[in-house]
């Protein structure tokens, strides 16, 4: 059973939140600021309203009202600071977690045949470690030699342990985890602090987090604005004074007042949010137990045009299982069960023993006795796609069956001067074109009939690409079947295209076909063969049972080696690019309402007669009882906002399966109209509130 507790930290836990607060104040190093364009201008716009604070007290005037635009500036860059650094102390306790396991355990060094016992923190890369039952694994290897059971646990948060064995697609292995039983011996791929665990503890502390692509587009965007806001209240001086001579009337614009009008007018939200949506996005991946290598990585998922899925274990359950026996004409059901338990003795496949226990269950065949008969197994090999068994009494063979491929056993007995008959050959059709595998068995260099073996799709699966192709992506499933056995699972998951017969060059030339015309492409892998295909895709999920070559060619590691999370994965990055755009729409809509509060406010005596207001007092469609309290209302809101949205910035906008045009739609009415109205609610009520307790 999963306990994903490592990965998962509470949004209000208080070491996390009071890490946070102790962080926003460290943040406030102009180096750091610097890197946020938008807050580095309230970050100066505090400091410059602190020093007038300062001087009309050293000069004997204190003012209440600059006090509190002062301490508000200050809010609202600590508040922004708070955001990135809470979304940064769920990912820090994460690491800690991880860090636990780094211990200095000691490793059993094989070097020029003899066994010596160093500390882990000692080996170098290429180093040939012995690990047997009970011993800790010290650094990330390749099994070269053996098999044993490992728990993992420790890294991916599942108690069931699993299979390393050298010479296939799972041999990596992971230093801080345990090996269980029997004995195997690790070649050390990593070098120290290079580690795969040193690697995670990096990314989700958010050290080496880069901005992506999107987010440099977006900063550069806000900072357009950001400038043209300044240069709009630069120039507003002048008019006012202008003004101020022209009419005869007082108008109430202080420096402090013009910081105040900038800092509301330039989008605050989103500039402050920004940093936090980007690592919370991966910090959703972590809670999936999926470790993405980059940010850009993340983005990729959500903008993705093409999924490629493996077949077996990803739109099928993995295991095809024996279903039926079809003998050919002049042989009984019986006799093909008997003899293709024969050939399944031997066979430690999940489809082999499938078979041994159909025969069993049909016609309670059990195990016979072959003691006293020479046996030679005949394993399967990708290049002959049967297996089977001879059996020799006195050096003289007597019996000779073989399971496999149709073609091959096709071939097969078409090689021995046989003809394979033409009611096994509508047998093999019929069965692909079902959907299911066709096994042929042949006894004595003879066809004898035909097993069934039916792949099971997952339970789900199809309304989950249909929710994929609604926001416009399309899946292609590649599998090693014939094309009539893949379009009939094709057909029956749903999927958009099918590539049957893959060789792992299928793959990568699939990638790059699409890439040409423009597309970004995910795809999943665990084998070395899969590495180069990996490297090619925008987003190569690895799985962490893969070799250490797939592992490194991916952009991204899933921790517990599920293939159908590749979904999953898509559907976060597309979270993240809707929490962003939801948040930049609310941020940009905001403004509007900050708008009408400020310029009225500070305009409404412009241009009166007498005691009569003037026209443009007409804009002060929210009533605020006046200047001083409407710049303080709105420059409170936009401090407070950003606290209000973080949990919304961590757990990001719900994902729904929607095409684009349907997901602006959906953010301009929610984000955009809600981002026009909240404000409009949100700083009369602080007007109110403030007018309450005589602040201004």
């Amino acid at each position: 059973m999963k306990n994903n507790n490592q990965h998962k930290s509470s949004l209000f836990d208080k070491h996390i939140l009071l890490n946070a607060l102790i962080d926003s104040i460290r943040k406030l190093n102009p180096k750091t600021q610097l890197k946020n364009p938008v807050m580095f201008v309230v970050f100066i716009g505090a400091i410059f309203t602190s020093f007038l604070f300062v001087k009309d007290i050293f000069e004997g005037h204190f003012s209440g009202f600059n006090f509190q635009i002062t301490l508000w500036l200050w809010f609202t860059v600590l508040f922004a600071n708070f955001a990135e650094a809470i979304a940064e102390g769920r990912g820090k306790a994460q690491a800690e977690s991880l860090r636990k396991l780094k211990t200095n355990t000691f490793a059993r060094l094989f070097e020029n045949g003899k066994e010596t016992q160093i500390l882990s923190s000692q080996l170098k890369l290429h180093d040939i470690v012995i690990c047997e039952a009970n011993d800790m694994i010290p650094a990330d290897g390749e099994v070269i030699e053996g098999i044993a059971t490992v728990d993992e646990s420790a890294i991916t948060g599942e108690s069931a342990p699993v299979i390393r064995e050298s010479g296939g697609d799972r041999s990596a292995v992971t230093g801080g985890t345990k090996v269980l039983s029997d004995k195997i011996i690790i070649r050390i791929t990593s070098e120290q602090g290079n580690t795969f665990l040193d690697r995670m503890i990096a990314l989700v502390e958010g050290a080496k987090r880069k901005k992506t692509p999107n987010e440099i587009a977006l900063t550069i965007l806000l900072s357009g604005l950001t400038i043209i806001f300044l240069l709009a209240v630069v120039t507003l001086y002048p008019f006012a004074l202008y003004a101020k001579n022209a009419s005869g009337d007082n108008i109430n614009l202080s420096i402090p007042i013009l910081i105040s009008l900038l800092v509301c007018l330039i989008p605050t939200t989103i500039g402050g949010l920004l940093s936090a949506i980007g690592i919370s996005g991966m910090d959703r991946l972590i809670s999936h137990n999926v470790i993405a290598k980059s940010g850009r990585a993340v983005e990729a998922a959500g903008d993705i045009d093409v999924l490629l899925l493996d077949k077996t274990g990803t739109i099928t359950l993995g295991n095809r299982m024996a279903t039926d026996f079809f003998p050919s004409e002049g042989n009984t059901e019986n006799h093909l069960a008997e003899t293709s338990q024969l050939a399944s003795l031997s066979d430690d496949t999940p489809e082999g023993r499938s078979i041994v226990v159909l025969a069993k269950e049909k016609f309670n065949i059990r195990g016979r006795d072959l003691s006293h008969f020479q046996i030679n197994h005949i394993p399967f090999t990708a290049q002959t796609r049967m297996s089977g068994i001879d059996i020799s009494v006195d050096q003289k063979l007597v019996n000779s069956i073989r399971k496999g491929a149709a073609d091959s056993i096709k071939h097969y007995v078409i090689s021995l001067g046989n003809t394979f008959p033409a009611d096994l050959e509508n047998l093999v059709t019929q069965i692909s074109m079902e959907g299911s595998t066709p096994l042929v068995v042949a006894e004595n260099g003879k066809a004898i009939g035909v097993i069934k073996l039916k792949d099971i799709v997952k339970g789900g699966i199809k309304e989950r690409f249909d929710q994929l192709r609604k926001i416009g992506i399309k899946t292609i499933m590649i599998t090693g079947d014939n094309p009539l056995t893949a379009g009939a699972i094709a057909a029956e998951a749903g999927v958009d295209d099918f590539i049957a017969e893959a060789k792992p060059e299928d793959k990568l030339r699939k990638i790059r076909e699409e890439q040409s015309l423009g597309k970004l492409v995910a795809m999943i892998g665990d084998g070395t063969n899969d590495a180069p295909a990996l490297a090619q895709a925008d987003v190569g999920v690895a799985m962490n049972t893969g070799t250490q070559a797939a592992r490194e060619a991916g952009n991204m590691v899933d921790l517990d080696s599920n293939p159908t999370k590749l979904i999953e994965i898509v559907e976060i990055g597309k979270q993240l690019l809707m929490t962003r755009g939801a948040l930049t729409t609310f941020s940009i809509a905001n403004d509007i309402a900050k708008y009408f509060a400020i310029i009225p406010a500070i305009f409404a005596g412009l241009y009166t007669f007498g005691a009569v207001s003037g026209p443009l007092s007409k804009l002060n469609i929210m009533y605020l009882h006046s200047p001083e309290s409407a710049v303080l209302s709105s420059i409170i809101f936009n401090a407070l906002i950003i606290i209000a949205l973080i949990p919304l910035a961590l757990k990001g906008v719900k994902f729904k399966p929607l095409s684009a045009s349907a997901i602006l739609a959906r953010n301009l009415v929610i984000y955009g109209v809600g981002g026009v109205i909240a404000p409009f609610v949100g700083i009369k009520l602080i007007d109110i509130i403030i007018n309450f307790l005589h602040l201004v």
